[in-house]
């Protein structure tokens, strides 16, 4: 029996090698018919019998391309028509609602060809196919046609013309596709910009070999790259940085490499190896070959593989590892510009490795942590980007802005959110700039035209000033917290109303105070305030953030009173009489010392407490450590803390943990086994707190979300504890539970908040 399908796929899958792909499959089928891109995706017509199409069926998801994300499928019945052939077909109808792919990394076809003296791109850096390479980065505009990448400026040579033009060769419409005669070059460069002779990929070993600092031009920016096993390179790439500890990332050979230094199980590995390659943080290896200037007290070191065909040529021989960290000065965007890279990073590299593909849109490395068997992404970027989320609801077109800290902006588009690559903290002018960008680069790209805009509550962020600048738009001021609670929500299609725990550094409350240690009960149409860490003041405001040992005296004074610099805690010994009066005035008349509930702030403070960290050279470095340390005790026990209520809501009061830390303090209790009392405490509390909040609302549904939670020790303690008590408990999936993710529950907010009622959108 002849049958005749219309079948419509959507997601990413155009420029990935999905016509051909189609047109392979149904040669292999005896499928009659045509393929073409349409304004969706890809749409076809397939004739032949009924086993043939339902096997060809099948085959179009288990067997996509690489690089494809196949987000629905929608296939109807019509009338055979006798077609002769399957042929691909031009673009045709459709509203534009394509999507772009992400970056790629190296098929192993083309990395044959790369190391085959016999190909003719052998050892060429820019080799790839419809398979991989390069694709968000170099897009300038829709729809995907090399003429709108950079890579416009290079006519295929004659060779090259016949494979893009060949449905049969797996280059066919690879935009990108070169090769040494007709596409772009390498060069090495020194600090000024000028030339250095000799086989650039060679030179470049050598320098690296000698200790030298080279910045590497990539996929999305460059890298400033060091031997991993070379002390004294690394100190120097510390020094010359400015980056006393904050750690770096390493790029192995390859996995064989990576066990070397690293210690990876099944989840790791299929990250490491994944088309994405992002970089993954892996439990360090002891007596790892890496210097132990790469990731200084931590017991972990984010590693990625090779993702581009120049990472292969320069670890192919010598390195077993190079740090590759972001190319950027302190609070600004990675360098992606060769003029810019060399104006801004020639007081660090020794050398320039650059290229004249030109880099459209900046995206750095995405970063992952395995969370309970699965992903936890700490920044999205590179490999995952514009990738989809899809939402529980549909609403109108919004773009939010994010917040302060790890910006990233989010488009929606009906049932889907486009998040974008990490940005960068929004502290300066040319993060905003990058931020700005971004936004109109992605609205042209997926063809959005915002009919709102949201931001944070925060009325002095950048981002928050750059959605006031918007004209035309109504804006959304989106609570910092509100918007954790639906950004986990909709990262895992939830509606309706959950408990939100949400724990972070910092965010402006409703009630000018600054919040941090949330339990918030709602969705996104509204929330209230029904727990809330028992707040302290924050002694020196912003600065406090950056010193443990301002929100140690904090909480003790919470705990002691004026006796606070009488506790076992050596480093307060050395405080002097008058800073200890300058100390005990700002507490106790609350002089530039604003109330706040952060819990990132709580764990500021316990760091210091037990002698581990009282200044910190990085966001989130006390916690961090702390948590290493907690992670060397097995089990323990919790300290105790008190549940109060207060105005309505229940306050989780720490007084009586603080208490009970400096009786083990006195007492020599080990580090590991304070810092793992301590991590129970909170996660017990987490559970006291939900039981309540349960027994009050009768809601069992509980999100995790906030900075705090990419502590995955207290994260997997609070699920299995909330889990023993029948919650139904959520974690992020596809943003980070950082402010990365912020703007996609600012998005939600904002959609809802301006969907038309049923009863106004007519028959």
């Amino acid at each position: 029996m002849v049958l005749r399908l219309r079948i419509a796929v959507e997601g990413i899958v155009q420029g990935v090698g999905f016509r051909p792909f189609i047109f392979r499959l149904a040669a292999h089928h005896g499928i009659v018919g045509w393929v073409r891109n349409s304004g969706a995706g890809v749409v076809m017509e397939a004739e032949g019998d009924a086993d043939a199409l339902a096997a060809f069926r099948a085959a179009i998801e288990s067997d996509a391309p690489p690089l494809a994300v196949i987000a629905r499928i929608v296939i109807e019945e019509i009338a055979p028509q006798g077609d002769g052939s399957f042929v691909i077909g031009e673009s045709g109808e459709g509203a534009g609602t394509v999507r772009v792919a992400p970056d790629g990394d190296v098929c192993p076809d083309c990395l044959r060809e790369l190391f085959d003296p016999s190909d003719r791109r052998y050892r060429y850096p820019f080799i790839n196919c419809t398979n991989c390479g390069p694709r968000y980065s170099l897009v300038t505009a829709v729809p995907y046609d090399r003429p709108n990448t950079t890579m416009a400026r290079f006519p295929l040579c004659d060779a090259c013309r016949s494979e893009y033009d060949d449905p049969m060769d797996r280059r066919f419409h690879a935009q990108p596709v070169a090769c040494p005669v007709c596409g772009p070059t390498l060069r090495l460069v020194d600090a000024s910009g000028a030339g250095l002779p000799g086989d650039p990929v060679d030179r470049t070993v050598g320098l690296l070999t000698e200790g030298k600092i080279v910045a590497i031009k990539g996929l999305g920016g460059y890298h400033l790259a060091v031997d991993a096993a070379n002390d004294a390179a690394v100190a120097e790439l510390r020094r010359r940085k400015h980056r006393d500890e904050k750690p770096f990332a390493v790029m192995a050979r390859d996995m064989e490499a990576v066990a070397r230094f690293a210690l990876v199980d099944s989840v790791e590995a299929r990250l490491l190896t994944g088309p994405e390659h992002p970089i993954v943080l892996l439990r360090k290896r002891p007596g790892t070959i890496l210097s132990g200037r790469v990731a200084p007290a931590n017991g972990y070191v984010g590693t990625m593989l090779p993702y581009t065909p120049l990472h292969h040529l320069l670890l192919k021989e010598r390195f077993a590892a190079l740090v590759m960290t972001s190319g950027n000065l302190s609070d600004e965007p990675i360098a992606y510009r060769d003029d810019e890279a060399v104006e801004r990073l020639s007081a660090i590299a020794d050398a320039f490795l650059v290229h004249d593909r030109e880099i459209r849109t900046r995206v750095d490395d995405s970063v992952i942590r395995v969370f309970r068997g699965s992903p936890l992404f700490l920044r999205r970027s590179r490999g995952y980007v514009p990738r989809e989320v899809r939402l529980p609801v549909e609403i109108p077109s919004v773009l939010a802005v994010g917040a302060e800290l790890k910006g990233a902006l989010c488009l929606t588009r009906g049932d889907r959110a486009f998040p974008s690559q990490h940005i960068g903290d929004l502290k300066n002018d040319t993060t905003l700039a990058s931020l700005a960008a971004t936004a109109e680069h992605l609205q042209a790209l997926l063809e959005i035209r915002p009919q709102a805009v949201a931001h944070d509550l925060h009325p002095d962020y950048l981002s928050t000033g750059y959605a006031e600048g918007i004209a035309g738009l109504p804006r959304v001021a989106v609570q910092h917290h509100h918007a954790h609670l639906a950004s986990c929500m909709a990262d895992n299609g939830l509606d309706g109303s959950v408990i939100g725990v949400i724990f972070d550094g910092t965010g402006l409350g409703t009630d000018g105070t600054v919040w941090g240690g949330e339990f918030l009960v709602g969705g996104y149409d509204g929330y209230r305030r029904a727990a809330h860490v028992r707040q302290v003041p924050l002694p020196g405001g912003d600065a406090a953030g950056r010193g443990p040992d301002r929100m140690a005296p904090a909480y003790l004074h919470h705990a002691f009173g004026a006796d606070l610099f009488e506790q076992p805690v050596p480093w307060l010994t050395r405080v002097g009489a008058e800073e200890r009066s300058l100390f005990l005035r700002m507490l106790e008349r609350r002089i530039n010392s604003p109330l706040t509930s952060s819990c990132g702030r709580l764990f500021d403070a316990v760091a210091a407490m037990v002698g581990l960290r009282s200044r910190i050279s990085y966001e989130g470095q006390a916690a961090i450590e702390l948590e290493g340390q907690a992670e060397e005790c097995a089990t323990g026990r919790a300290y105790p803390f008190a549940l109060l209520s207060r105005q309505g809501a229940v306050e989780v009061d720490y007084r009586l943990m603080v208490r009970a830390l400096m009786e083990d303090l006195a007492a020599k209790v080990s580090l590991p086994e304070m810092a793992r009392a301590f991590h129970n405490t909170v996660a017990a509390s987490v559970v006291d707190v939900c039981r309540k909040v349960r027994s009050d609302t009768g809601l069992d549904r509980v999100v995790l979300s906030g900075g705090v939670f990419q502590n995955r020790l207290l994260c997997e303690e609070s699920c299995r504890l909330l889990e023993a008590e029948e919650f139904r408990v959520v974690t992020h999936r596809l943003v980070p539970p950082n402010d990365g993710g912020v703007a996609l529950g600012q998005a939600m907010i904002a959609g809802v908040a301006h969907r038309v009622p049923q009863s106004d959108k007519g028959e």
